[in-house]
């Protein structure tokens, strides 16, 4: 007989799936949760939606899989955080938690008597963490980011999880991968300090969502629970595994005032372009955002406003020969093209008429 599986005050039987929530000592807050304990012994994974709040489509897929995953069909146990920060959801505070302020993924591991984040990542490290094998943490573009949906997998941890991350990222179907050279600081990280094989799933942006990103992430999610020998059935790789994109480089806004980008995600450029600048009230520019090297924008702000010391562009280093996507040189305007195979004289037309 297998035991039953118990986070918390929730307790799930054998082949029995159990929703409710889960306190926050020394807080007002309960975090809706989904334990599924099933049919069969195996390991334990944890599903994570909605640590930053207003990454929408992590956050359904999450909830979407925990009412779809049924124990008859699952191999150990299955913790699926419906919404982990959800003061910040329910005031719509975007990346942070309501009551401090803090990015929860940025105060790992946390303390029992620091303010709400650090309660919430120290609910994390000591009532979940203890009993998960595997963990998945779902995010997206925030209402301010736009996104190149890709993949975390783990780069700084021991040899097992360093392999068995990758592995489960493999899996994904996005274009890119990213390896994280951090093990401090972030839910996914601080896991695989602990020894713990843990991705990190980005797909869409600008807090928005939408049943087609949704069902992505469902399936990717589920293929990695099949390859993982969690859910039944047979895990399948797409086509081609994501390119890896490394080394990648995250800067912060020096200054605040209105921020103009000039690629998007997705789009590559060379060592020395401008990737954006910042203008006060005035129009008057007050910084100049230049490439440390060429690559492709994983992801940025997107909106008018940035703010001194949040996140302003993050781009990364991948071999462009395999990609195909070689930058070239227009033959009309001698400017580069940033998609390969795509018509850029027309894209550029106003530029060359005589």
């Amino acid at each position: 007989m297998k035991e039953a599986f118990q986070i918390g005050q929730l307790k799930a039987e054998q082949g029995e799936k159990i929703s409710g929530f889960l306190p926050i000592d020394g807080t007002n807050l309960e975090i809706p949760i989904t334990l599924i304990n099933g049919a069969q012994e195996g390991k334990t994974i944890l599903i994570c939606g909605g640590l930053h709040n207003a990454e929408y489509v992590g956050i359904q897929a999450a909830m979407e899989l925990a009412d779809e995953l049924e124990p008859e069909n699952v191999f150990g146990n299955i913790i699926i955080i419906r919404l982990l920060n959800r003061s910040g959801f329910e005031h719509r505070t975007m990346s942070l938690v309501y009551e401090d302020g803090k990015n929860i993924n940025r105060v790992f591991p946390g303390s029992a008597s620091g303010t709400v984040a650090d309660k919430i990542a120290y609910m994390m490290e000591t009532v979940i963490y203890p009993h998960i094998d595997y963990f998945i943490d779902l995010h997206s573009g925030d209402g301010f980011e736009g996104l190149e949906s890709f993949v975390y997998c783990l780069g700084n941890a021991n040899d097992y999880v360093v392999e068995t991350s990758r592995k489960m990222a493999e899996i994904a179907h996005v274009k890119y991968l990213v390896v994280s050279e951090s093990n401090s600081g972030g839910a996914y990280n601080y896991a695989g300090k602990l020894g713990i094989p843990a991705i990190l799933l980005e797909r869409g942006g600008n807090s928005t969502w939408c049943k087609t990103l949704v069902e992505e992430d469902k399936h990717d999610v589920k293929n990695m629970l099949r390859f993982l020998g969690i859910l039944r059935g047979n895990a399948h790789l797409h086509g081609m595994a994501p390119k890896q994109v490394s080394p990648v480089t995250y800067e912060d806004a020096p200054v605040s005032g209105c921020w103009y980008p000039v690629y998007q995600p997705g789009e590559t450029f060379r060592e020395g372009d401008v990737l954006g600048v910042i203008k006060d009230y005035f129009g008057k520019e007050v910084f100049t955002c230049y490439a440390k090297h060429g690559g492709i924008m994983m992801y940025e702000t997107i909106s008018l406003c940035i703010m001194k010391d949040s996140p302003m562009v993050a781009y990364g280093v991948w071999d462009e020969e395999k990609d195909g996507r070689i930058t070239k040189e227009c033959s009309v305007c001698g400017e580069d093209e940033k998609h390969f195979g795509e018509d850029h004289e027309a894209r550029h037309a106003h530029k060359h008429v005589s």
